[in-house]
């Protein structure tokens, strides 16, 4: 199985690249994925916004937001969302994000 390494630790991922334990999810892990999966070399607090308000929707309700709410929360217009996470919202941020892939995404 893949794996990304964080301080020392290997963290595993699937094929895609989603953490293959969500529960392992920290802030530090989120980086090392930007990096890894999403060619995002650091997160800005825009990023850090549309990432809080994914992981805290997806904790509370056991699924992604979708992209529509992600928008409405965030205040960010899609091509913008777009421009911080290049794979999209649904995949690349919800990766970044510790969640696992969202279902209809490609």
């Amino acid at each position: 199985m893949p794996y990304i390494e964080v301080k020392d630790r290997k963290i595993e991922v699937n094929e895609e690249g989603f953490l293959v334990d969500p529960e392992k999810w920290n802030k530090e892990i989120a980086q090392a994925l930007a990096q890894s999966q999403e060619n995002i070399e650091e997160l800005s607090a825009d990023h850090w916004k549309v990432i809080d308000y994914i992981r805290e929707y997806y904790l509370e309700k056991n699924l992604a937001p979708m992209v529509r709410k992600v928008c409405q929360n965030s205040g960010f217009k899609l091509k913008y969302i777009f421009q911080l996470f290049p794979s999209g919202p649904a995949k690349g941020a919800c990766k970044v994000a510790g969640l696992p892939k969202p279902d209809g995404c490609v």
